[in-house]
């Protein structure tokens, strides 16, 4: 319980990283949907 707090970069760093991540895997998610709609489409 007894952390040092972060220093605004580091906080920083590590927001802009997991912000990354989510926008990764919503592109990730268009892209399957997109892929899954046109393999429908085409059968």
């Amino acid at each position: 319980m007894d952390k040092p707090p972060l220093d605004p970069m580091e906080q920083r760093k590590r927001i802009i990283t997991s912000r990354n991540r989510v926008l990764a895997l919503v592109l990730f998610g268009l892209v399957a949907l997109f892929f899954a709609i046109s393999i429908a489409k085409m059968s």
